[in-house]
């Protein structure tokens, strides 16, 4: 019995050594290709309509307003600039100036061209001057000439409807050209 387990014994090593062993085969390819080109093409330049600079200065003593404006477009670039003068700034200046050369009643009168001044005048009871006459002779010439005043105030009036209908016609002009 002896020699069975020594048999079995050299078989059961026989068998573990040349037991061949287990091998897996695994292959992969992986391959990863990235082309990629950006390119940039400016066809036109930038848009560069820049407005005057026409602001107003804090220290100039002018009675002026300056108007600037641009538009750009991909094809046309426009740009404008003008100064408009105001009125009551320059009969501010004026009246001041003939104040100050001892011209009072030149003062008052140049304030007077103002229709609120005016009317202000009339109701506090010291009408405008009138003809070179002052007070109570002022006030007779005014009366008697009612008729001049009112049909001086429809001209004004006329006036001053065509200013605004030619400000909303620069408007409506503008539009488009802000379309283009």
């Amino acid at each position: 019995m002896f020699r069975w387990i020594i048999f079995f014994s050299m078989m059961f090593t026989i068998s573990i050594a040349s037991a061949e062993p287990i091998v897996t085969e695994s292959t992969s390819d992986s391959t990863i290709t990235t082309n990629g080109t950006m390119e940039t093409t400016v066809k036109s330049p930038p848009p560069s309509a820049i407005a005057p600079q026409l602001g107003a200065n804090s220290n100039s003593d002018l009675c002026t307003i300056g108007v600037a404006g641009a538009v750009q477009t991909q094809i046309l670039g426009i740009s404008a600039g003008t100064t408009f003068t105001e009125e009551n700034c320059l009969r501010l200046k004026n009246a001041k100036t003939l104040y100050d050369m001892g011209m009072k009643v030149a003062a008052v009168s140049v304030m007077c061209q103002d229709e609120n001044v005016f009317d202000a005048m009339m109701m506090a009871g010291t009408p405008c001057p009138y003809d070179g006459k002052i007070g109570a002779e002022a006030k007779v010439g005014w009366e008697s000439h009612e008729e001049e005043l009112r049909l001086e105030k429809a001209g004004k009036e006329k006036q001053i409807e065509k200013k605004s209908l030619a400000t909303g016609g620069l408007g409506v002009l503008a539009a488009l050209l802000f379309l283009l």
